[in-house]
Parts: C-alpha cells; sequence; structure tokens
C-alpha cells in the first residue's frame, strides 16, 4: 500500500469511529429491563382492574388486556411514537403482545402507499405469517410429540 492509500483508510477508520454510536450494555439491559417492566405492570393494571371494576372473569379480562395492549401498539406505531420507545429501550419495547403488534401495524402503514391489496393485504404479513406459520408448526410438532409419549406411557 502506498502512503495515500494508507491516509486515506486511517482517515476511513477515524471517521467510523466517530460516527459509530457506542452504547453500555449494562445501561441498555436496564432500560430494557424499565421499559419491558413498565409494559407488563400496565398488563397488569388493565388485567386487575377488568377483574375488579368490572367484574369479568380471568380469562375474558385476560382478553381485553391482550386487545388493549395490542391496541395501544398500533396507536403509538401510527403516530410515530414506538419507534422512539424502541430507540429508549430497545429489547423492552419488543415484549411479544406489543413488539408484535408494532412490527404488523408499521408494515401495513409503509405499503399503504401501494394500495389497500397489493399493499396492506400483501405486506402485513411479512412479519406476521412467519411468525404465525412457525407458531402453528411448532404446535403441532409439539402435539405429535405429546400424542406418542402418551401411547408410550410417558404422559
Amino acid at each position: 500500500m502506498d502512503h495515500m492509500t494508507q491516509e486515506k483508510e486511517k482517515q476511513y477508520q477515524q471517521y467510523i469511529k466517530e460516527i459509530t454510536p457506542t452504547h453500555s450494555l449494562p445501561v441498555q439491559m436496564g432500560k430494557a429491563f424499565v421499559l419491558g417492566g413498565a409494559i407488563c405492570c400496565l398488563g397488569e393494571f388493565i388485567l386487575n382492574y377488568a377483574v375488579t371494576a368490572m367484574g369479568l372473569e380471568q380469562k375474558e379480562a385476560g382478553s381485553w388486556c391482550s386487545l388493549i395492549l395490542i391496541l395501544i401498539s398500533v396507536f403509538l406505531t401510527t403516530f410515530h411514537l414506538y419507534a422512539r420507545i424502541v430507540k429508549w429501550g430497545g429489547a423492552g419495547a419488543l415484549v411479544p403482545i406489543t413488539g408484535f403488534a408494532n412490527s404488523v401495524a408499521s408494515a401495513a402503514i409503509e405499503f399503504k402507499k401501494e394500495g389497500w391489496v397489493f399493499g396492506v393485504g400483501c405486506k402485513i404479513f411479512t412479519i406476521a405469517g412467519p411468525v404465525i406459520l412457525y407458531g402453528i408448526l411448532s404446535s403441532w410438532l409439539l402435539g405429535v410429540v405429546y400424542w406418542i409419549m402418551k401411547l408410550m406411557g410417558a404422559a
């Protein structure tokens, strides 16, 4: 390598070092813990409120809790607030129900300009499709394993 190439490489490495964000793992883990915990506490509040104040059965209250958390997540995604929350809390925002709702809603919002059928209708399952597919497949496989174990007298 000649001197000019080495100098450019050095400048490039310095540039990369300057623009690459640095994160403290303990701080990021703490933020994820706080945000994930806050989402779960909100879910517990909704669940307990539905049981005590509204008099719903535990199963019904759980359904309402899931529905409300999904609705909140979709609204936050629609108004571009969920991305800010994820930026701060990282993995804590990926608590399964809210993170999944965000990924489905964001795909629908992103492709709305392509139309309702080929945009929203097709692209909404970009994220949801594999999750549903592998969720059903894995539950079916576990059911077969359980059935075989039951036949053998192990379950």
